[in-house]
């Protein structure tokens, strides 16, 4: 008994040692075609260069989505389509903001109003602007305090996480509160530290919200510099804020997400791996999201040139309208819902286009372990971190269905220091990096679709 248990064991062993050989071997076919012949980096040149900036409802997003949709078909797509999507449409206008102090002139600051935004109506709005650093600070303000003034909210980015997205996390509720606060204290509009790791004087704009049954009031961001330029001069005198402004939002119009996808030999269940096509209005928006975009349509890609025979449907979903309302993700939920499509895994990449550092795990735990058991095989690609528990914001109605969800993390460091601003460009972008994220998606995507 005691040979035949040792036999069965050893047999075991051995198939289990096969299989890794085998997964490794192919890890590094995917890496070598990749790396070598990888579209990913020509595709964001043209997405940036030829297109540009791509917010929901503009005529450039509108281009992007032919430009997918192509991209698409050369990768080798079996099947490529638009699914149709209301969107909300925002526009940005000019804008200005010029503050005095007690004994000078005006002078221009540099600025973004906050993405959704009302503006002024083209109509300069001025008062004395108010400075405070915590929510502490300006729930201890009372309404008299605040009445026609400009609430200044100068939280800073926290430099003391090493994961840049907890800071990101932290700061994000100034930006996407800071009009309903001052609103609800009679303040005439508000102005945000920007969202920034870096200490440069380039606003980050973003999407803020309004609450029912509060006023509209203008938000608008400025650099960490001029924050801390600001902060100095109100310690010794009154300033004055002035605002010119022309954004806001103009109903909602037809749009596109852009999906294709190779059928599988063995059924039809998807696996999705995707990004968003649209971007803010400033910048080339080449890490959020372009490179998630071309990342996804690697996988694709990849699958087709190296024959790999797909047991599940792989799906690319370029996403419509994350930034400002994520209409693209709610709307593919709401179909795989109705259609009762079986989908057994997403991941999305949408943190940069920087060297990938982990794949984060949204599911549950026999499954997450299961994911971390392959571990191994990504270490000598530098993909080593598969604790974190969180997925893309256009995966969460599939997550809220679910279903496995995921999110590429690359090196977060410099993320922050572009992210929504006019710096988040394709010479910001390494080739090398870019595709060894594309590299690790379609690892992930292969052991799956093997696996599941």
């Amino acid at each position: 008994m005691k040979k035949i248990l040792g036999t069965s064991l050893l047999f075991l062993g051995l198939a289990v040692f096969g299989q890794a050989r085998e997964d490794s071997i192919q890890f590094s076919k995917i890496s070598l075609e990749v790396l070598n012949n990888g579209k990913g980096y020509s595709d964001l040149r043209e997405l940036t260069k030829n297109i540009g900036h791509r917010l929901s409802g503009s005529e450039a997003y509108e281009k992007s989505v032919q430009w997918a949709a192509q991209k698409l078909r050369e990768a080798g797509a079996d099947k490529v389509w638009l699914q149709e999507v209301m969107i909300p449409v925002w526009v940005r206008g000019k804008e200005s903001l010029h503050i005095k102090t007690s004994g000078g002139g005006w002078k221009s600051l540099k600025m973004l109003s906050l993405g959704n935004s009302e503006g002024t109506g083209g109509k300069d709005i001025s008062g004395e602007i108010i400075m405070v650093k915590s929510m502490d600070e300006y729930n201890n303000l009372t309404p008299e305090q605040v009445k026609d003034k400009i609430l200044f909210f100068n939280y800073a980015f926290k430099q003391s996480f090493i994961e840049t997205f907890k800071g990101y996390g932290d700061a994000a509720k100034y930006r996407t509160t800071a009009a309903s606060l001052t609103a609800k204290k009679g303040g005439k509009f508000a102005i945000i530290r920007s969202l920034s790791s870096a200490f440069d004087d380039v606003p980050h704009t973003g999407a803020m919200r309004y609450e029912e049954n509060v006023s509209k009031i203008p938000a608008v961001a400025v650099g960490s510099t001029t924050a801390d330029e600001l902060e100095t001069l109100l310690k010794s005198q009154k300033i004055t804020a002035k605002l010119n402004s022309n954004c806001g939002m103009k109903g909602e119009k037809l749009s596109h997400s852009v999906i294709g996808e190779i059928t599988g030999k063995k059924d039809q269940s998807v696996i999705v791996v995707g990004g968003h096509l649209d971007s803010w209005d400033v910048g080339e928006g080449a890490h959020d999201d372009g490179a998630g975009i071309v990342q996804s349509i690697e996988v694709l890609r990849t699958f087709k040139k190296l024959g790999i025979q797909n047991n599940h449907t792989i799906r690319v979903v370029c996403f419509a309208n994350e930034e400002n309302g994520v209409k693209g993700g709610i709307q593919y939920g709401k179909t795989v819902k109705e259609k009762n499509e079986k989908h057994l895994f997403a991941i999305e990449s949408d943190a940069g286009g920087f060297a990938p550092r982990g794949i984060a795990l949204d599911m549950d735990d026999t499954k997450r372990k299961q994911i971390q058991g392959w571990s191994k095989l990504f270490l000598p690609y530098g993909v080593y971190n598969f604790e974190e528990k969180f997925s893309g914001t256009d995966l969460y109605p599939l997550h809220d269905m679910g279903i496995p969800a995921a999110e590429l993390m690359p090196d977060s460091q410099r993320y922050f220091d572009i992210h929504h601003t006019e710096e988040d460009t394709f010479e910001k972008v390494n080739r090398r990096e870019l595709l060894l994220g594309a590299v690790a998606m379609t690892h992930i995507i292969y052991m799956i679709d093997k696996n599941w």
